[in-house]
């Protein structure tokens, strides 16, 4: 039970962060540029387009869910009064949440890619 709820939740959180980390900061910097807006109205404009990002990743999450399935993974065989007991929907929340957090640690990977940029900038200065 917990693998088969961790595993959707480590891809969804994998696209999730990535998607918001890639492309949220490419809208900051061609909105706030363009528009010369100031740091409350860029925290206000971050705000939205992190909840624009995440529905956007949600749609995702049946794809992942598709996908994990197709790799295999099968759902658990639970009577009805096993998947009623707390420790199944225990394991069913914790797997969740460990799993979207693995995904998120994982989907930061685009940060590597910002250093470089940031460094650039400075030596010209």
């Amino acid at each position: 039970v917990f693998f088969h709820n961790a595993l959707p939740f480590v891809g969804f959180g994998f696209l999730d962060n990535a998607i918001m980390i890639a492309a949220g900061t490419q809208i900051e910097l061609s909105i706030g540029v363009v528009l010369g807006i100031s740091t409350m109205a860029g925290k206000y404009c971050q705000i939205q387009k992190c909840l624009f990002l995440f529905s956007c990743s949600s749609s995702l999450a049946g794809y992942v869910e598709a996908l994990a399935s197709r790799l295999g993974l099968s759902i658990p065989d639970l009577t009805p009064k096993q998947a009623d007991m707390w420790q199944t929907r225990l394991s069913a929340h914790l797997g969740k949440a460990i799993g979207v957090t693995i995904g998120c640690i994982l989907g930061m990977f685009p940060l590597l890619f910002f250093g470089d940029e940031e460094e650039k900038l400075e030596e010209k200065n």
